[in-house]
């Protein structure tokens, strides 16, 4: 039983507001449809994170951030290629920071950051977690493989095939 006024009044006025605070989020959730982020990793396309052609030497890149790895762990494209990123997380907060360029994007669960690079020397470019994520998050990384961009079709002539064709057409 509690004698002190004061301590009554402190016990009914928190009380009160446990009230009002359980009845706004009540009144948001149903009323206004006010709704908290959900997992968007079970919803195409990030129930099959992939690397999708969508035009010559453009790619979208769908991934998937979870404890302790990125989806997909290795993103090969041509030299000159521009990608977009689209990125997600499945558990909790992650980085997701493409070395040596300009993409820096945080995996949020329920959200999809989107960012673009384009990719013109060949090589290889780490991509790491800079968001401690747990006790696997030193080993949470991924790569991007840039291919050299293999000649396909006809190969321009030499002076020397020019000068041979041009012979031909003069006779």
């Amino acid at each position: 039983m509690v004698k002190d006024p004061f301590e009554r009044t402190a016990i009914f006025g928190a009380g009160f507001l446990m009230t009002a605070f359980f009845a706004a989020i009540v009144i948001s959730a149903f009323g206004l449809g006010i709704r908290v982020p959900t997992c968007v990793t079970d919803i195409p396309p990030f129930d099959q994170p992939a690397v999708v052609e969508a035009a010559p030497g453009q790619y979208v890149v769908n991934v998937v951030a979870q404890m302790w790895a990125f989806n997909p762990r290795e993103i090969r494209i041509p030299a000159g290629s521009i990608v977009t990123f689209n990125l997600t997380s499945k558990d909790v907060q992650h980085g997701f920071k493409i070395l040596n360029t300009n993409v820096n994007l945080m995996a949020i669960p329920g959200v999809v950051n989107r960012a673009q690079a384009r990719f013109d020397q060949p090589g290889e470019y780490l991509i790491v977690c800079h968001e401690y994520c747990g006790l696997g998050h030193h080993a949470m990384s991924a790569k991007v493989i840039v291919e050299p961009r293999t000649a396909k079709g006809p190969s321009l002539p030499t002076p020397r095939t020019m000068a041979s064709a041009l012979a031909c057409w003069a006779r």
